[in-house]
């Protein structure tokens, strides 16, 4: 099932006249990205639906990269983490929930969260995106955990939270009005002697709840950390 809210184009103007700030200007770019994809964003386009000559911009964002680094760190503001909190597990659930709404608010976006560090050194992104893994380092370390546990422990999450997310993203129903689970995914195009699993759960696949399905994976998840760095301390 689609969960992802409907991105109708919005209108720009709202961002015309006015102080340019560095969030005015990022505010609008995420805008642009929600609406049209990464691909389609560039300065010269940002700055017409800002009013602006293209060259001020560069005052705010050094290059696209910077730019693009920059609507990371305005979506990724929203990810908040209580590190004072006593039951870490339950703080965990509450950020992948939070981290899987961004996601699908943001769904253009979510290349940026998940390959876009990739082209950018830990010491050289933006704080704000390093403030999660800061905060969750301190949730873990207050809980008794050593600072490597701690990031293995970050880094098992973030890995299956971006893989559950790129999974949810991938569920969309071809035919919605169409009642047969088979044709609304669009599946009786696959043959069936070479795929009958698949179409074989064809209800299950047509039923696809995001959020059961992560809180599934959470259980699986955080039983086995809390297992295994229960076990090591």
């Amino acid at each position: 099932m689609d969960t992802r809210p409907d991105l109708a184009a919005k209108d720009s103007e709202p961002h015309l006249g006015g102080k340019l700030t560095r969030e005015r200007m990022l505010a609008c770019a995420l805008e642009m990205v929600d609406r049209d994809g990464i691909d389609k964003l560039s300065m010269r386009g940002l700055a017409r639906a800002l009013g602006r000559d293209p060259m001020s911009l560069y005052r705010y964002a050094a290059n696209k990269a910077d730019l693009l680094d920059g609507v990371a760190e305005t979506v990724l503001a929203d990810l908040t983490v209580d590190a004072t909190d006593t039951d870490w597990v339950a703080q965990l659930r509450s950020v992948a929930h939070k981290y899987r709404g961004i996601a699908l608010t943001h769904p253009h976006v979510v290349p940026l969260l998940v390959t876009r560090p990739l082209a950018t050194p830990l010491a050289l992104r933006p704080r704000g995106t390093l403030r999660p893994l800061e905060d969750i380092l301190a949730l873990l370390t207050r809980a008794g955990f050593s600072g490597a546990d701690a990031l293995h422990i970050y880094r098992a999450l973030f890995g299956f939270l971006h893989g559950h997310i790129l999974n949810e993203l991938q569920e969309i129903v071809e035919n919605p009005d169409e009642t047969d689970d088979l044709l609304r995914l669009g599946l009786h195009r696959l043959p069936l002697h070479e795929f009958p699993h698949i179409r074989g759960l064809a209800s299950t696949l047509a039923s696809y709840d995001g959020a059961a399905e992560l809180e599934r994976g959470l259980d699986i998840l955080l039983a086995g950390l809390r297992t295994a760095t229960t076990t090591a301390m």
